[in-house]
C-alpha cells in the first residue's frame, strides 16, 4: 500500500509542463537552423530535477535550534527616580548609623554608671532615631515598589528579593527598638534590663541592615 501511495504521489507531482515524446516520423530530418541551434550551444543541455517522493528539497533543513531571546522588561521613568532616591537615602543611613552609634553607647555607659545623661545628648538621640526612620521608611517605599515593576525580570530576582527581605526584617527591628526607647530611661538604681535589650536590638537591626546593604554594592553583587 506504502508503494502504491508512493507512485501515486511522484506521478501526481510531475510537471505538467513536460511534453511527452512523440513517435519517430519516416523521412529526412529537417535542417536545424541557426535560430534552433544558438541557444543550444549557449545554453548547453538542460538538467530537470526530480520531483516527488524523495527529491532532494529546494531549501536545507536547519537543523540548529535557535536561541531563545530574553524577554525584555520595560521599566518606567518613575522606577529611575525611584532608584535615585533609594540610592541617595542609602548612602546617607552609612554616617547617620555611626552618628547614632556614638551617641547611644555615650548614653548606655552614662546611664549604666548611674550618672543621668544631659539633655542635649538625649536630645541628639532622638532626632538622630526619627532622621533614620524616615530614611527607612523612604527605602521601604522605593525599594518595594522598584521590586514590583521588575518582578517578571528573571536576571537578579532572588537576590533582590533576599535584599528586600533583609531591609524589611531591619525594619522590624529599628521599630522593636524604638518601642523599648521609653523602658529603657535613665533610673537612679543603673541597671535596667529594658536598656539592655533596647541595645542588643539597635545593633541586630543594624547588622541586618549592612547585610542587605553590602550584598547590593556592585563588586559583590556582580551579575545578580
Amino acid at each position: 500500500m506504502f508503494l502504491t501511495f508512493a507512485l501515486v504521489s511522484a506521478l501526481a507531482l510531475t510537471p505538467s509542463d513536460t511534453t511527452p515524446a512523440l513517435p519517430a516520423v519516416s523521412g529526412p530530418a529537417p535542417a536545424a537552423t541557426s535560430a534552433d541551434s544558438a541557444p543550444a550551444s549557449a545554453v548547453g543541455p538542460v538538467m530537470l530535477q526530480p520531483v516527488g517522493i524523495g527529491a532532494p528539497s529546494a531549501v536545507a533543513p536547519d537543523d540548529t535550534t535557535p536561541a531563545r531571546r530574553r524577554k525584555a522588561v520595560e521599566v518606567s521613568d518613575a522606577y529611575a527616580t525611584r532608584l535615585k532616591i533609594h540610592y541617595i537615602a542609602s548612602f546617607a543611613t552609612l554616617p547617620i548609623f555611626a552618628a547614632q552609634a556614638i551617641v547611644g553607647e555615650q548614653l548606655f555607659h552614662a546611664e549604666q554608671n548611674g550618672y543621668p545623661p544631659s539633655t542635649s545628648l538625649r536630645q541628639t538621640h532622638d532626632a538622630i532615631a526619627i532622621t533614620l526612620g524616615a530614611l527607612f521608611v523612604t527605602n521601604s517605599v522605593t525599594g518595594s515598589m522598584n521590586w514590583w515593576e521588575t518582578r517578571h525580570q528573571a536576571t537578579g530576582r532572588t537576590w533582590r528579593t533576599i535584599h528586600a527581605a533583609l531591609m524589611l526584617l531591619s525594619d522590624a527591628g529599628f521599630a522593636y527598638t524604638a518601642s523599648l526607647g521609653e523602658r529603657g530611661a535613665f533610673t537612679k538604681a543603673g541597671g535596667n534590663p529594658a536598656r539592655d535589650t533596647h541595645r542588643n536590638w539597635a545593633e541586630i537591626s543594624v547588622g541586618t541592615a549592612l547585610v542587605g546593604y553590602v550584598m547590593m554594592w556592585k563588586p559583590i553583587r556582580g551579575s545578580h
